[in-house]
């Protein structure tokens, strides 16, 4: 299984080069800085979710409700600073506004006892209607200037934007806690087999509670720079975000079953989609072409690993 994941994460990674060298030959502003800085603004918040995302299914969980999670938080922020609350409170708010909905999801899960993905899909449309509870109709514009600079410029000399530091951080912190740490450890033994790893006195309902509430938390951090980056909290956001997520994860080698996985892939796979997505806005595709291309990845990263393994079967049958 580790010789297939590092194959898989290998194939991921030529089909990221594949899509930047089509790109580039399909549009002269593809290979430029500015389109390169947008690429990377563009999926920030994808890759941010997806670092906890990938913890969590390879622990044998799923959370659908990322995307409402982070439009909520965003909310959270716009409402706290339209009734008086200074931004930087506001952004604080947002943070425990997504911890909150990640720590519902695992008290439901872990707790109550609940599947992850009924308890998601229920979720995501809770956390949608309170976000259009608490902003109405009407999207928050008026955010400070020196707060939302950092959404579209970049960092001085680079052609690298803001969301790139935290993005690193981040991406650097969940690398080697998967791959070093004892928590990465237990996370595998958890989606490999969760009751043997209870036996094995690894504590699977807190861990499983503490990765939704990272999860939740992550979507917080996405919800802010969201908010930053469009200069706006809007009650409708970051519709279809959950779609793009979870088809990064799983394209990047993450087991739908769990116990299979890691960072590297993930990102590689995160970022082609940010090709991909560049290459069709350049040549004046619509953005359900983004949604088809996702789903069309969502598919091959499920199937194809099916097929193979379908495959070996076959060949050792024949040859038994």
């Amino acid at each position: 299984m580790r010789k297939f994941t590092f194959a898989w994460e290998h194939g991921v990674t030529v089909f990221l080069v594949v899509a930047i060298a089509l790109g580039s030959s399909l549009s002269e502003y593809f290979a430029t800085t500015d389109n390169l800085s947008f690429v990377i603004q563009d999926v920030a918040e994808i890759a941010i979710i997806a670092l906890a995302m990938t913890y969590l299914i390879i622990a044998g969980e799923i959370d659908l409700s990322v995307a409402s999670t982070l439009n909520l938080a965003s909310a959270a922020i716009g409402f706290s600073f339209r009734n008086g609350v200074p931004f930087e409170l506001a952004i604080v708010i947002g943070l425990l506004v997504g911890l909150a909905c990640g720590l519902l999801n695992g008290y439901l899960v872990t707790i109550v006892g609940l599947p992850s993905l009924a308890v998601t899909i229920g979720t995501l449309a809770l956390f949608r209607g309170l976000a259009y509870a608490l902003l109405g109709n009407e999207p928050v514009n008026e955010l400070p200037e020196n707060w939302i600079v950092l959404g579209y410029e970049n960092i001085p000399n680079t052609f690298l934007p803001w969301s790139t530091i935290p993005l690193v951080i981040l991406a650097a912190i969940a690398w080697v806690v998967l791959h070093y740490t004892r928590v990465g450890r237990w996370t595998y033994a958890i989606g490999i087999n969760a009751e043997a790893a209870k036996f094995s006195g690894i504590p699977v309902a807190r861990m499983k509670l503490a990765l939704f509430g990272v999860t939740g938390l992550m979507s917080g951090v996405a919800g802010v720079v969201y908010t930053l980056r469009f200069a706006s909290a809007s009650p409708d956001g970051a519709v279809g975000y959950e779609l793009s997520v979870i088809a990064a994860v799983l394209f990047g080698g993450v087991a739908i079953a769990g116990g299979l996985g890691s960072l590297w892939g993930v990102l590689a796979a995160v970022f082609a989609l940010g090709a991909i997505r560049s290459a069709l806005t350049l040549l004046d595709f619509t953005g359900n072409a983004l949604l088809i291309v996702s789903g069309l990845l969502l598919l091959i990263s499920v199937v194809l690993p099916r097929a193979i393994e379908l495959v070996k079967d076959r060949r050792k049958s024949v040859t038994a």
